[in-house]
């Protein structure tokens, strides 16, 4: 009888389950989705790896935003960009996330509690791998009238690379996080649960752009903060749901 209703959230969370009667606890995803996700983060990693390699197409949009005869990014210190981009749309999500956390810890809701959570996981991943980078900010590079030096991502690092910590994004991240709430709709809604997925993408592109409006990133930096994002909240559903279920058995 224990055994049956510790085993009861694993049989009401099947999708041929009646909405009404499904719970709120963490699930399991099948393996196919992982492999399938893995499978695409390879060939995005590919694919963001060529459009860095020698950082060509960085360094093409970032003059875009350039000014020559000032050695400036005329938007650097845009008041729009900094108020609503910069500081607006991240303290909005982080605001957010912490309210959905307190929610789901004073409701005993461990979905909810594991979606915000992964929401902050990627943003940490992120800030750890861009606090032990070498690779320094648009605007701290010669190209741009700092004093930098540049170099492809995957070069030896060489003298007075600059200040660095600015690889990958870490503004961008902050949007791509939302793409958490694609596991909080996964086993109800599967079509709102890829929505939220790729608004949150196109939130992280958006704030990351903004970024490279005011000097402050590249385009690699924010393509790069995606993918570790994605990839960091996968694996972490993955790893929490399959304890939580485990010990349920």
């Amino acid at each position: 009888m224990k055994n049956s209703l510790m085993s009861l959230p694993l049989i009401l969370n099947k999708r041929t389950t009646a909405l009404p009667i499904r719970n709120r606890s963490v699930y399991l995803l099948p393996v196919r989705f992982y492999l399938i996700q893995l499978l695409w983060l390879t060939i995005a990693a590919v694919l963001f790896t060529w459009i860095s390699r020698d950082g060509r197409w960085d360094m093409a949009i970032s003059r875009e935003w350039f000014d020559p005869l000032t050695q400036q990014f005329p938007l650097k210190e845009n008041r729009w960009l900094n108020l609503i981009n910069h500081m607006l749309l991240k303290d909005t999500v982080i605001v957010l996330a912490v309210v959905a956390l307190i929610t789901g810890i004073v409701r005993r809701n461990s979905r909810l509690i594991l979606v915000t959570a992964l929401i902050g996981v990627g943003p940490l991943v992120v800030g750890i791998l861009k606090a032990t980078s070498a690779h320094s900010c648009p605007w701290d590079l010669i190209e741009f009238g700092g004093k930098a030096v540049s170099y492809p991502l995957l070069s030896s690092i060489p003298p007075g690379s600059g200040p660095g910590d600015c690889f990958p994004g870490g503004h961008a991240s902050s949007g791509f996080g939302v793409m958490a709430l694609f596991f909080w709709f996964r086993p109800q809604r599967p079509k709102l649960a890829w929505l939220c997925f790729f608004a949150g993408a196109a939130l992280g592109i958006l704030m990351g752009f903004g970024q490279i409006m005011r000097g402050a990133h590249f385009l690699s930096h924010n393509l790069w903060a995606g993918w570790w994002v994605w990839l960091s909240q996968c694996f972490t559903f993955g790893c929490v749901s399959y304890l939580l279920n485990m010990t349920r058995k």
